[in-house]
């Protein structure tokens, strides 16, 4: 899924590999998926970015938008997005393909959900989750400092777990299931850890690992379990998900965990992280 540090890693691939290329044509939701959410109508994309120059691709938190002269191109989470050279076989089934006057070409898939929204640009900037993630202090910058971090610390927020405190309501845009099992293995807390009972001492080190680990998973192309621009798997190995849920702890030794919790999975090790 489409998280902070793959979507920082797919701008930067953007902005080296597309930009600058003339739109020939688009075509979207030729594939059919229930969860599919496009701008308007999907049958409008080609309209409206045939023709046009690909500028500046920008992460915003866990989305991903290209400047596409008056238009803006956005993709959330659970979009996957593919880039393909001259010559190579495009895919049969897909929800967004744009290709160029070159010969390559961008396609989008939808996994379980995700947004594909192509709209004149500012007209989705007064829309929550864009607003927020616009608008939002990225943990990848200086100014997500711990005097920041603790600020969303407050009575109703002291109530939550740590899963629910992290990566729910937008708090920390593009901070999400995926990449919060890792923070928290590094920080040694349970994902079902209360912030109520955490010390100072504590919520230190989940603020170091928050900046830390996101810090390295977008140094090395994201995890490891998503794919880049190009269909390669990131740099950035994972300690916890669905390839090591039954294996030994990358930190003690002890055996991960899976378990559903909060409509989603959480991965945790027996041994070294307090709940």
């Amino acid at each position: 899924m489409l998280e902070l540090p793959e979507a920082v890693t797919l701008a930067v691939q953007m902005n080296d590999t597309i930009r600058g290329k003339r739109v020939s044509d688009a075509v979207a939701d030729t594939s059919k998926h229930k969860f599919a959410w496009y701008y308007g109508d999907p049958a409008e994309y080609g309209e409206r970015l045939r023709g046009k120059v690909i500028g500046d691709a920008k992460a915003y938190g866990g989305r991903l938008e290209i400047e596409v002269e008056d238009v803006a191109l956005q993709f959330g989470d659970g979009v996957n997005l593919r880039y393909y050279a001259v010559g190579e076989r495009l895919p049969v089934k897909h929800q967004l393909l744009v290709t160029f006057d070159d010969g390559s070409a961008l396609c989008a898939t939808v996994a379980m959900y995700g947004g594909i929204w192509c709209s004149p640009k500012g007209a989705m900037d007064d829309e929550p989750y864009v607003k927020v993630a616009k608008e939002a202090v990225s943990p990848l910058s200086d100014a997500f400092d711990y005097a920041f971090f603790v600020s969303l610390v407050d009575e109703r927020t002291r109530r939550l777990s740590a899963k629910a405190f992290l990566a729910t309501e937008q708090r920390i845009p593009g901070l999400g299931n995926g990449v919060l099992q890792d923070i928290l293995l590094n920080a040694r807390i349970h994902p079902k850890k209360k912030i109520a009972t955490m010390d100072d001492d504590q919520l230190r080190v989940l603020f170091d690992s928050v900046k830390s680990t996101l810090s390295e998973m977008t140094r090395l192309g994201g995890r490891d379990t998503e794919r880049d621009l190009y269909g390669s798997p990131g740099g950035y190995k994972t300690k916890l998900s669905r390839n090591t849920a039954g294996m030994y702890c990358a930190n003690c030794g002890g055996t991960v965990h899976k378990e559903a919790y909060m409509g989603g999975s959480i991965y945790y090790c027996d041994q070294c992280q307090i709940k």
